[in-house]
């Protein structure tokens, strides 16, 4: 990507302007943290509203280049040695710094040392690194993930692997103590078998290892329709999560020849992979948040904490490019198949909401957490029968049952059909009449609903 191209899209991850040469301290800070990160570029002569000033005429440029070399060398540790070059853009001057990640991790400030010094890029701004970043550097250094390491807390013997164990089996393999050990599921230090955090978090045993689902109502957050918060191990969570998805988006039913064929608004491959993506890539060092799923009229809205790995950028990720964070939950969760092959997930993703006839998804980085938009297709009436052909899987299933009864139903029944409460079934059966696909008859106790006739 050409330098100018870089300027226009703005302050990043891995992209800092400096208008004026700031203090030596601010300087370092930034060198750090790329350092410490995905590495970057500090482009002095650009401006915060990225306009290109160019660095003043009178500037010696080499001894520029000398004092900005002498600042990195004097206040940041370990040695980091960077690139420092001009570019002439429009007849202006630009200096460009340019820091690629490290691998003596992690770097931080001399003067604070290395409980205080270091700092880590989040978005556009540098954050000091606490003690958990630290100890996450440290892993990265040594080629480890958090899921790897051994959990000394947990007493191995105490451990329910049965539904780890039926998982495998329902796929025709066995899980014996060989298979544990080789996926790193458990480490055998001295004689004692310890579970690894990646275990404990496909088992979900830790607090923070769950999704929360909820649909709400327009494009926003200001009302709920339904949330359900599911835990369990990862299987169970996937399962419920993709059911919560598509018991609240359209499907849409075809005949070919004498096969009906049902097709949801989202494709179900672009919703899998991007909730077997929130598992796998996940921060689960930071247990103060979940996976969060949002369902909204326009959106199906995922979002994972953690940023991306820090070896991968935006324009990575658009590429194709793969780093696996967690690379136990990775390798269990390839082994059974719900990974398909390395690096193709976001492929899939954008391929089969292309083939949808979709808007691009979505697939940022937003300061610590990873975003997922995938764009629902809008509601649409069958030009011949002028009747609606698109329903969610609830509404879908009133009017089966609609289909093969008398040809009526009323709230009590829908409570029992759907396993909802009555005010959540007086909300489907509310909406139904409102779309006009049902039609509400009579009043009181004596209220039931048919199918509307067109």
């Amino acid at each position: 990507m050409g330098i100018v191209k870089e300027i226009n899209g703005g302050e990043s991850k891995v992209l800092e302007f400096k208008e004026k040469f700031p203090n030596n301290e601010s300087i370092a800070k930034t060198v750090v943290a790329f350092s410490n990160t995905s590495g970057g570029k500090i482009v002095f002569g650009v401006n915060d509203s990225c306009e290109i000033i160019g660095i003043n005429e009178e500037t010696d440029v080499f001894e520029l280049q000398d004092k900005i070399a002498s600042i990195i060398y004097d206040y940041c540790y370990s040695n980091i040695i960077p690139e420092i070059y001009t570019k002439s853009i429009n007849d202006k001057i630009v200096l460009v710094v340019e820091i690629f990640r490290g691998n003596l991790l992690p770097y931080y400030l001399k003067k604070y040392g290395r409980n205080k010094g270091v700092y880590i890029r989040i978005g556009a701004t540098n954050r000091q690194a606490g003690l958990d970043n630290i100890v996450d550097l440290e892993r990265q250094r040594g080629n480890s993930s958090f899921d790897q390491e051994s959990n000394y807390e947990v007493d191995f013997d105490s451990i329910d692997l049965t539904s780890l164990k039926e998982k495998f089996e329902q796929h025709g393999k066995s899980m014996d103590m060989n298979v544990m050990k080789n996926l790193k599921l458990v480490r055998e230090e001295n004689g004692v078998i310890y579970p690894t955090n990646g275990l404990l978090v496909i088992l979900g045993m830790y607090e923070h290892c769950r999704i929360k689902c909820s649909r709400f109502k327009g494009t926003t957050m200001e009302v709920f329709i339904d949330r359900k918060e599911y835990e369990g191990d990862v299987f169970t969570q996937l399962y419920d999560a993709e059911n919560f998805i598509k018991n609240h988006i359209s499907l849409r039913s075809e005949i070919e020849g004498l096969q009906r064929k049902d097709f949801y608004e989202i494709p179900i491959e672009a919703i899998r992979e991007s909730l077997v993506n929130a598992v796998v890539h996940r921060d689960y060092v930071n247990r103060g948040r979940d996976i969060k799923v949002g369902v909204y009229d326009d959106i199906l809205n995922i979002v994972s904490p953690g940023g991306f790995p820090n070896t991968i950028t935006q324009d990575d990720i658009i590429e194709g490019r793969s780093e696996i964070r967690n690379k136990t939950i990775a390798r269990v969760l390839k082994e059974l198949n719900y990974i398909e092959q390395w690096g193709t997930g976001i492929k899939r993703i954008r391929s089969s909401c292309k083939a949808a006839g979709l808007k691009e998804p979505e697939i940022q980085e937003k300061g610590d957490f990873v975003n997922v938009n995938l764009f629902r297709k809008d509601f649409y009436h069958d030009e011949n029968l002028n009747k609606k052909s698109e329903y969610t899987v609830q509404e879908k299933e009133i009017i089966d049952y609609l289909k093969r009864s008398d040809g009526r139903i009323t709230t009590n029944e829908v409570t029992k059909i759907l396993k909802v409460k009555e005010r959540r079934a007086r909300y489907i059966l509310n909406e139904m009449v409102g779309n006009d696909m049902l039609e509400k008859v009579g009043r009181s106790s004596n209220t039931y609903y048919c199918e509307k006739n067109f």
